[in-house]
């Protein structure tokens, strides 16, 4: 990809290093990071709409959706080369480590709102507002982030190499496209 490319040029030798060693990572922050913009867009659509009264059901809602989101781009970048599973068990093993990402996501957001009591008329509307959004928004995604990651790799994805396009020299594009970011580097 001439993008890649073009910023791994750029960047100093030891990051260039760190970030061609964890790829994998880096996709998959980028696909978080992609992911908490529909989460937060949707959690807030909602929250300030239709679920005003449900916050909890709110981010729930807006996890799922990006979840499926999620999916799609990790299977398609993120884990580009892994796999190791027929797709309808991969799909399903994801799915199901996600409801278990949704429930910690969610978490830290009802503990704030239900256990410490921070929502109106205990506190201000602003405190209530900042309360969720570090709870929710914050912490149930750093949560499920790291829980993700390490769920993924393990039992989603286990496999390493095994997947990818093949082009008529016989390797596979994503490996092609990683020789190309190596000799930008």
């Amino acid at each position: 990809m001439a993008v890649v490319q073009s910023v791994l040029k750029r960047l100093p030798e030891p990051v260039r290093k760190i970030m061609l060693k964890h790829r994998e990572l880096l996709r998959f922050a980028v696909v978080g990071g992609i992911c908490f913009a529909v989460t937060t867009a949707v959690n807030y659509t909602l929250k300030l709409t239709i679920l005003n009264a449900h916050p909890v059901t709110a981010l729930s809602v807006a996890v799922i959706i990006a979840t499926i989101v999620s999916y799609i781009l990790n299977r398609e970048w993120s884990f580009h080369t892994r796999g190791g599973r027929e797709r309808h068990h991969e799909a399903a093993l994801f799915f199901l480590i996600s409801g278990i990402g949704v429930a910690l996501n969610s978490t830290p957001l009802f503990v704030s709102r239900y256990v410490f009591d921070l929502m109106v008329p205990n506190v201000s509307l602003v405190t209530q507002e900042v309360a969720d959004f570090f709870s929710g928004m914050i912490l149930g995604t750093l949560v499920a982030m790291v829980f993700r990651w390490w769920a993924f790799k393990k039992w989603v994805f286990p496999e390493a190499g095994v997947r990818g396009r093949t082009t008529k020299t016989g390797r596979t594009l994503h490996a092609v496209e990683d020789d190309e970011d190596r000799r930008a580097a």
